[in-house]
């Protein structure tokens, strides 16, 4: 293997190690976050099939509660999805 090749391999392994598995976070942990958001209870999810997504789920959030919320999931390795939903 070359010096090159070997570099390679390396700093792959290294980045990889750096790579974070996403966390399921519990119900109480979303739910608090939420109401720090302005949110309310249950508008804020996290699914078991995509730990990654970080579910915002409101008919029509304001810019200071994306933010806050986005700020959060950023800080936790999470990508933040807003769901607008119109309710009757």
């Amino acid at each position: 293997m070359s010096p090159r090749h070997a570099l390679i391999a390396v700093t792959g392994l290294t980045l990889s190690a750096c790579a974070t598995a996403p966390v399921m976070h519990t119900d109480a942990e979303l739910n608090d976050v939420g109401i720090r958001c302005g949110l309310a209870l249950g508008e804020l999810i996290q699914d078991d099939s995509e730990k990654k997504l970080l579910l915002v789920i409101r008919q029509d959030p304001s810019p200071e509660q994306r933010l806050c919320v986005a700020h959060w999931a950023r800080k936790n390795n999470l990508k933040t999805v807003f769901v607008r939903m119109d309710f009757p």
